[in-house]
């Protein structure tokens, strides 16, 4: 796309307020995925709506303008991107549907009278330049976000209403940490079945304890225990059923830290692992030859050793990773608002997701 000018920069950052949102990314102030989609989407439909473009070339320069300034706010948090990526596909197959409603315009390059289908996965969207303008393609677009928004309010529901599929009665569940779609998931199961669950700690956070008082409140038979238990309870578990920050490229995981070790003690003991994530999680990156740099975040090693309780007399360098990378072979399924999935599927959602001409380059 053609790079915006430093005036139309300044339009996009007005009308869209993205600064708010990009200030709040790098000092931590938006806490939860839901929360940072929810408010990535509302910047997207402020573009939309009061920002000045002609055609589906010019918005996805504005929403690429959007995605580049909250990607350099915090490049390890994928979400905003994802959602930026997500819209940026339903803009070009807007285009696409528009294009085909119009056999007088030329430019389009298809012959209109073959299937919508096959218009998408032509390669020649790949050097299409959505420079064509048609009427109805704001208001299209406008009720495509609208219709996003709805899945996006409805992905925890959607998740747990397919917890009765995963569990079954009188099964011991072994989870970690804090994750509202395990939560939702859990509850709801509970509603008909009875089932145990252990829940550990997932120190330095200590998340674990919070979401263990949570079942315990809606009458679910939850028991919490340390992280270095993880491996000695593994025989008693039935099932293995966590969160996730990310889920990458091929199916593997940017999970809480302590993740790793879980997931090995379940391969260890043959007991499934099942990961509940909504379906914006999914992100188009790799961990490269495991580049923790670039993957993980560090945060101060304050919580595991106290400054003032520190033995050592000299310069000492200690590393508090935020995530832990769980290779795909690791993981069994997963459990989305779309439906459920094993990692070798998820390279066939990231063609359903996104486009490949906006994440490529």
């Amino acid at each position: 796309m053609d790079k915006l000018s430093e005036d139309k920069i300044a339009e996009i950052r007005s009308v869209t307020q993205v600064d708010k949102l990009v200030e709040d990314l790098k000092l931590g102030k938006v806490n939860g995925c839901y929360l940072k989609a929810f408010r990535t989407m509302d910047l997207l439909e402020k573009g939309v709506k009061g920002c000045a473009w002609n055609s589906a070339q010019d918005l996805i320069s504005i929403f690429t303008c959007i995605g580049d300034l909250l990607s350099k706010a915090d490049p390890i948090e994928t979400v905003p991107t994802n959602i930026v990526l997500r819209v940026l596909k339903g803009i070009r197959d807007e285009y696409v549907t528009a294009s085909s409603k119009n056999p007088g315009d030329k430019s389009i390059g298809f012959d209109t009278e073959e299937s919508l289908p096959k218009m998408m996965i032509s390669d020649d969207l790949a050097t299409h330049d959505y420079a064509q303008p048609f009427k109805d393609l704001k208001e299209n677009i406008i009720d495509y976000l609208s219709e996003l928004d709805s899945e996006l309010e409805a992905s925890v529901e959607n998740i747990a209403s397919k917890s009765l599929e995963q569990i079954s009665s009188g099964q011991v569940i072994l989870t970690a940490g804090k994750s509202k779609s395990v939560e939702a998931f859990l509850k709801y199961a509970a509603k008909y079945m009875t089932f145990q669950v252990f829940v550990a700690e997932s120190e330095p956070s200590g998340n674990g304890t919070e979401l263990a008082m949570k079942l315990a409140e809606a009458g679910i038979n939850t028991i919490l225990i340390p992280d270095s238990a993880i491996f000695a309870i593994m025989p008693r578990v039935n099932k293995v059923i966590i969160g996730t920050h990310s889920v990458m490229a091929n199916g593997g995981l940017k999970a809480v830290s302590g993740s790793y070790a879980l997931a090995y003690a379940a391969k260890n003991h043959s007991v499934p692992l099942t990961v509940c994530t909504p379906i914006f999680k999914i992100t188009p990156n790799y961990l490269i030859s495991h580049d923790q740099v670039a993957f993980n975040k560090f945060v101060s090693p304050h919580q595991i050793l106290p400054f003032h309780e520190s033995p050592f007399s000299t310069e000492t360098e200690v590393v508090n990773p935020v995530f832990d990378y769980v290779p795909p072979e690791l993981v069994n399924g997963f459990v989305t608002n779309w439906g459920c999935y094993t990692p070798s599927y998820v390279y066939r959602l990231l063609s359903e997701l996104y486009h490949r001409r906006d994440y490529l380059s």
